[in-house]
């Protein structure tokens, strides 16, 4: 068993959407909640927080400013403890960072004094891998982002997406499970931007994760997911969750179509037109 992972009850699991059954969740959020002392009182990141997302689904979450967007990643990562209910991976409580999970931010947080490669491969170091499949791994990882002619490239050299491409293929490299992804592509201009959704998404493909996508943009949340997670401010909530019922793999035409309007408004709307706490209903 991991570390960052400890066994829980799952026997009080609700159920998933789309019928997959809560047990067999990837990720799952029970009642999670986050509170912030302040001088005066405390502030409410999030409150009781419950949805599960099944292994292998693309999921996106999107919502105002102060929603608690950031604060639910950082508690499936590990890297902020609820101060109610419970997060778990594979019915696992989880009680720090771990392997099993990759966490990509908005910055790239490359060494800048070593290669593409040589950042790739940094996080492999810790395992008890040899050297020619740290490599290996590595590589594959690279090809898969699209920047094998650059694998010998320092960070200096690259343009943002091609930065934010080598900090995806490091966290794919150590093989995780979960892919968490907090406004990855927030930094970049509108056209990277858009190139590099099709990149995530091709990699995706061909490497099935489980994705938990944080984003402000409601186009980008659309095109992504399988469904988009709405959330509510003041406290933090779920306010909605959407489902995308376009195919992959997206395309461009797809963008322009009829179908991604639809989705895209209804989105939009649950976006910008929520009702004032205490008045929403319950997410079931």
């Amino acid at each position: 068993m991991k570390p960052s992972l400890s066994k829980s009850d799952a026997s009080d699991a609700s159920a998933a959407p789309d019928g997959f059954d809560a047990s067999a969740a990837k990720i799952s959020f029970r009642g999670a909640g986050k509170t912030f002392p302040l001088k005066q009182g405390e502030f409410t990141a999030l409150d009781e927080v419950s949805l599960d997302i099944a292994d292998r689904e693309f999921v996106t979450v999107v919502g105002p400013s102060g929603c608690g967007k950031s604060t639910l990643l950082n508690l499936a990562a590990g890297l902020a403890e609820p101060t109610t209910g419970q997060v778990l991976v594979d019915g696992a409580v989880v009680t720090g960072p771990g392997p099993e999970r990759g966490v990509i931010f908005q910055q790239y947080a490359l060494f800048p004094w070593l290669t593409v490669r040589g950042n790739v491969e940094f996080g492999l170091k810790l395992t008890s891998l040899s050297a020619a499949e740290r490599r290996r791994k590595a590589d594959h990882a690279i090809e898969l982002v699209g920047l094998a002619d650059f694998a010998d490239a320092l960070p200096k050299t690259l343009s943002g997406g091609m930065k934010q491409r080598c900090a995806i293929a490091r966290a794919y490299a150590v093989d995780p499970d979960v892919l968490l992804m907090d406004e990855p592509f927030g930094a970049l201009d509108a056209l990277t931007r858009v190139q590099m959704q099709d990149q995530l998404l091709d990699t995706w493909t061909r490497e099935r994760r489980t994705v938990l996508f944080v984003t402000h943009d409601v186009d980008e949340a659309v095109y992504l997911a399988r469904r988009v997670v709405v959330m509510a401010a003041r406290p933090g909530r779920v306010h909605r969750v959407i489902e995308v019922d376009l195919p992959y793999p997206r395309t461009e035409e797809l963008r322009l179509s009829p179908e991604f309007a639809r989705i895209r408004n209804e989105v939009w709307h649950a976006v910008y037109h929520q009702e004032p706490a205490g008045s929403v209903a319950p997410v079931t």
